[in-house]
């Protein structure tokens, strides 16, 4: 407690957070909790108490009741409008998705009458885009989110009602159209970022290249060719294509960089000063987001240590990064995006040190700067691996590599990015520097594209528990002790764990190797039906039926539930009505 006071007091607070989710403890027993927690708070502050000498547990159990209560408030449920079918609503447009290969999608503020609700929206691509400017009025079908039917469907409807959104509409034919006079601040910021995406879109750049600009600087991949953003994620590379801390800190250090020839070198803290108001600027800009603020937060805290003249501290950056963001809004902790960024920059924490004592000695900057790259994307992604394995089921070794290769341009990819998005915004267009910002895409698109076409190194279909996640992290936390000191005692540690996480995943596989059942699966308008046998599962569909998508949308996810491989998809006769199945002897 005395030595990252923060770091556990922030943990104590997610474990709160964590508790009120999975429990859903009352408001009365919440309440009770949090006046025994400043109860305790109390006794803390009495230093002739004999309780004074528990003070770091007391302050565990403030912030874990802080949490739980924090968690209780933005979890809410607001009373919601009776909506049946086809309703005439008016709305305003908050948020755009990324569309699909029919409809756009966005999220929407609405109101059926005088009540107001949340909900996305979906409408044909053939449709004007939304805007912020305007109020709109359709005739709308809307249905409120069910729970998935089966375990291994992934729970949209609690994704979506984390962000107080309930329902799910679809728009199928024209709607009329307001000017609005209220627009907040926000959302005059938010405008101005669609514009800009406008006119980027209005430039004769290639359109991949222009959807690569909007998603690295804008943070918009709505419309995005599901090819690129494919390649990205089975390369590893998708903190390239997302605004994460490298964005950041690189976009600092040009703003740091550029008032370096307006600010004389005696007015040093003032340039910091202004960088850090810019850099909020920006993420303000581009819609916030978790990395983004999380970076933002963590370069004002390790600048103000500076201003202040104190020594940095990264734990205690990303410690004050995370209670804000939770402080906030609780339910961000349940955002893949803000558990990767976190465990990517406590892995760098916990084991860029260790590892760099294990590569080559650089005898250059530029060798220094590859060491870094390599050390860090090593210690990157043993934070994130047991996440992403679990969220995603797929990992490729191929991302170590591609990192050690992609990373030395990612600055000046980043950079020629942001000038041109800068040029754009100012409706600056010049041929030559557009020809070659394509070159230079098309040239990273296309080395990305190799990596991600490297199959053998590709794991899919990867089942993992969330008991076997935190074991994975109990190996890495002793493993960082055995690359510092390689002894006996260090190494028998992550023998140990290794050996516990290997027992119960064979334990795990044995259970369901034997497991037998029959379940139907209902996809859109059809219904597939599977068989699972011990390890073999059989699967039968309409000749309609998208093979496609229901490989992708119920297959896959059914067989890593499961954890088998083996299956077959049949093919049902035209006029199947019934399907008997019979246990094999």
């Amino acid at each position: 407690m005395h030595k990252e006071p923060l770091l556990i007091l922030v943990t104590c607070f997610a474990l709160g957070i964590f508790f009120q989710d999975y429990f859903s403890l009352s408001d009365r027993i919440v309440y009770v909790s949090l006046i025994l927690s400043l109860l305790s708070l109390f006794l803390i502050a009495a230093k002739n108490f004999y309780f004074y000498k528990f003070r770091p547990a007391l302050f565990s159990v403030l912030a874990f009741t802080g949490g739980v209560f924090i968690h209780n408030i933005h979890s809410q449920q607001p009373d919601l409008p009776l909506l049946k079918g086809k309703e005439t609503l008016i709305f305003k447009m908050t948020k755009k998705l990324n569309s699909n290969e029919k409809n756009r999608r966005y999220e929407i503020d609405a109101w059926k009458e005088n009540q107001h609700f949340k909900s996305v929206l979906s409408f044909p691509k053939s449709f004007d885009e939304l805007d912020y400017r305007h109020y709109y009025e359709g005739e709308v079908y809307v249905n409120k989110m069910q729970k998935p039917y089966h375990d291994f469907q992934f729970d949209y409807g609690k994704y979506l009602s984390r962000k107080g959104i309930y329902f799910q509409s679809y728009l199928p034919n024209s709607l009329k159209f307001a000017p609005r006079e209220d627009l907040s601040f926000a959302e005059k910021v938010k405008q101005r970022r669609l514009e800009t995406l406008a006119k980027i879109d209005q430039t004769n750049l290639q359109k991949r290249t222009r959807e690569f600009a909007k998603g690295i600087i804008l943070a918009d991949r709505t419309e995005m060719d599901q090819g690129t953003v494919r390649d990205f994620r089975d390369s590893g590379m998708m903190h390239i294509l997302a605004i994460s801390g490298t964005h950041m800190a690189i976009i600092f250090g040009v703003i740091l960089l550029v008032l370096n020839f307006i600010f004389p070198p005696k007015f040093r803290r003032h340039k910091i000063v202004v960088a850090l108001i810019l850099i909020w600027s920006f993420a303000v800009f581009i819609d916030f987001g978790n990395s983004v603020v999380r970076s933002c937060v963590m370069i004002s805290a390790y600048y103000t240590f500076v201003l202040l003249q104190r020594k940095t501290d990264l734990l205690h950056s990303m410690a004050l990064a995370a209670l804000i963001i939770l402080m906030g809004n609780s339910n961000q902790l349940f955002e893949v995006g803000f558990q990767l960024s976190f465990a990517a920059v406590f892995g760098i924490y916990w084991f860029n040190q260790p590892i760099l004592k294990y590569l080559p000695k650089p005898k250059n900057k530029f060798q220094n700067f590859l060491v870094n790259i390599l050390s860090i994307s090593l210690s990157a992604q043993l934070g994130t691996i047991p996440l992403v394995i679990y969220y995603f089921h797929q990992y490729s070794a191929i991302s170590i590599i591609a990192n050690l290769v992609i990373i030395p341009f990612a600055e000046i990819v980043i950079v020629f990015s942001l000038l041109m998005v800068i040029l754009v915004s100012l409706s600056i267009n010049l041929k030559e520097l557009n020809y070659l910002y394509d070159q230079l895409i098309h040239f990273t698109l296309k080395v990305i594209h190799q990596f991600a076409e490297a199959d053998f190194l590709m794991q899919k279909m990867i089942p993992l528990t969330l008991i076997e996640v935190l074991l994975l992290y109990l190996l890495f936390y002793f493993l960082r002790f055995a690359i510092q000191k390689f002894s006996i005692k260090n190494v028998f540690r992550v023998i140990y764990f290794f050996l516990i996480f290997i027992s119960l995943r064979l334990l795990l596989n044995y259970e369901a190797s034997i497991s037998n059942e029959v379940l139907v699966h209902e996809f859109f308008k059809e219904h597939i039906v599977s068989v699972k046998e011990g390890q073999k599962v059989s699967f039968y569909c309409s000749e309609k039926a998208n093979q496609q998508k229901i490989q992708q949308y119920i297959i896959e996810p059914y067989l890593t539930s499961r954890r088998t491989k083996e299956f077959s998809l049949k093919i049902l006769p035209k006029n199947t009505k019934s399907l008997e199945a019979h246990k094999q002897k």
